[in-house]
């Protein structure tokens, strides 16, 4: 999709949908200047409409370029936040392909957020709204793309505005990216096909990626990697990405760790089909928000070192799958007591981690959907998020809670108190790969914790990475979690004075 911005009257955008968000409060003037250049039938709507939020008025001036127009309502002046903007501009979207328009323009409204922000949000709601995976669609003939989404702005606001779309449009493809990744069918991306597309990515945007196999693997010592990949008849690989511009700000990286479990069975613990097992080609959705963020990092040239990690098998029950009760001595050279197989992700991702070290990084986040338990806990509309208790642990959560809230990548924080690792003590081994029903996303981090010896951030996002319904802007299927929430942590990160923002 065409992404620009333009300061030329709205009666001269030759367009086939015009949108206009309305705060309340603000409809009166906005139809009485909406009228003087789209005809008297504007100005006539003003008793059916309110500005009330999510409240719609189609419109066919009678004067100008426009052939459509529709008024959505924004709610409260006071209430319009960067999410509010999003999801207006979605439900543009949504219009527009109801329409099946070809190009489609919306109004900046004067709000208090500022344009570069606005026009930011804006682009990226649209265009994630007009997604679709159309891959395996063998007939797409009633299907009409949006080709050109163009954002009017007054002229003492057009530069910030322009930058704001154009990271907009970039962060949005990068969601696409993930998106893609986890829509995949299973078969396209096996450990060894996945690693392929991350090489296509970087070697398309500008970041490196160097693929180890099995024999690499083993090498390192990757105890659970390869414990998890024996049911499977397909090697593991991990996958080290990098971003490292002449310009970093940071001589040590911050490591990104991506599980990458690409279908999951379960193993032996074997998971039921419905509702489980016939959705677990979304669980290498953190690997696919790690390679969406690296593509935004060169693409942006964001100025931090960056490093992102991906373990990738798929969890199968093979004839040689390891098995409950089996010991597996990881990366670090800690044991572990295998008492489900289907908690499976928490050991791969032990192993990056571990390895992590290896960097001496300032920082590292890992993304995973671990858990159950995290959807219980929060459902769709928010990851859980936790830290290790080492220095600058508050400000870590402070400061991804704040990128969550600004992206729309909403994450929540739950404890890590020293009680819950008694839940993971074993008999036979340094520590166990469960801790039974209670507080199963915070076990799960505390198995992890086990791992670092760094600030680390870790992300379950089991609930809102891959939807069985849609909502505003994200679809069913993948929904590209975690893209925009690391994309604008970084950004504040590179730019600590934006943290009091």
């Amino acid at each position: 999709m065409k992404v620009s911005v333009t300061t030329i009257p709205l009666d001269e955008l030759d367009i086939d949908l015009l949108l206009v968000p309305v705060a309340e409060g603000a409809v009166e003037a906005t139809l009485k200047a909406l009228s003087e250049q789209f005809g008297e039938i504007v100005q006539r709507t003003a008793a059916d409409f309110t500005g009330a939020q999510d409240e719609l008025i189609w419109l066919y001036p009678e004067s100008g370029r426009a052939r459509r127009l529709a008024l959505v309502g924004m709610g409260p002046a006071d209430r319009v936040d960067l999410e509010r903007l999003r999801r207006v501009a979605a439900r543009g979207a949504e219009l527009a392909r109801e329409r099946k328009v070809v190009t489609a323009a919306i109004v900046r409204p004067q709000t208090s957020i500022d344009p570069e922000s606005a026009s930011q949000a804006l682009v990226e709601g649209f265009m994630l709204a007009a997604y679709r995976f159309t891959r395996y669609k063998t007939d797409t003939s009633d299907l009409r793309e949006i080709e050109r989404l163009v954002i009017h702005e007054t002229g003492e606001d057009e530069k910030a505005s322009r930058r704001g779309a154009e990271r907009g449009r970039i962060i949005a493809e990068c969601v696409m990216t993930a998106r893609d990744l986890v829509n995949l069918s299973p078969d396209e991306k096996t450990p060894t096909k996945l690693a392929r597309l991350i090489e296509q990515s970087a070697k398309k945007y500008g970041y490196e990626a160097d693929v180890w196999d099995k024999a690499l693997i083993e090498e390192e010592g990757m105890g659970g990697l390869l414990a998890v990949n024996r049911g499977s008849p397909e090697p593991p690989t991990f996958t080290v990405l990098t971003w490292h511009p002449e310009n970093a700000l940071n001589e040590r990286p911050v490591v990104l760790v991506g599980k990458g479990v690409v279908f999951d069975t379960g193993g032996l613990s074997l998971k039921p089909t419905k509702d489980s097992m016939d959705y677990m080609k979304s669980d290498m959705a953190g690997a696919a928000a790690v390679v969406g963020a690296m593509e935004a990092l060169a693409r942006l040239k964001i100025p931090l070192y960056v490093v992102g990690l991906i373990p990738a098998t798929d969890n199968r029950p093979g004839e040689n799958a390891y098995v409950p009760g089996e010991v597996i001595r990881m990366h670090s050279g800690k044991t572990v007591e295998v008492l489900n197989t289907d908690a499976e992700g928490r050991l791969i991702l032990a192993d990056a981690l571990s390895y992590a070290r290896t960097y001496r990084p300032i920082l590292v986040i890992d993304l995973a959907t671990l858990t159950g338990a995290q959807i219980i806990a929060l459902g769709t509309e928010a990851a859980a998020v936790m830290t290790n208790n080492v220095e600058g642990a508050e400000e870590r959560l402070q400061a991804i809670v704040a990128a969550g809230e600004r992206s729309g990548d909403r994450v929540h924080p739950l404890p890590m108190y020293d009680e819950y690792a008694k839940l993971l003590e074993s008999d036979v081994a340094d520590l166990k790969n469960i801790g039974g029903r209670e507080a199963g996303s915070i076990t799960a981090a505390k198995f992890l914790e086990h791992f670092v010896d760094y600030p680390w951030i870790h992300i379950d996002m089991a609930g809102p990475a891959f939807l069985k319904e849609p909502k505003p802007y994200r679809p069913k299927g993948g929904t590209g979690f975690g893209v925009r929430l690391l994309v604008e942590f970084l950004r504040d990160f590179a730019s600590p004075r934006r943290f009091s923002s």
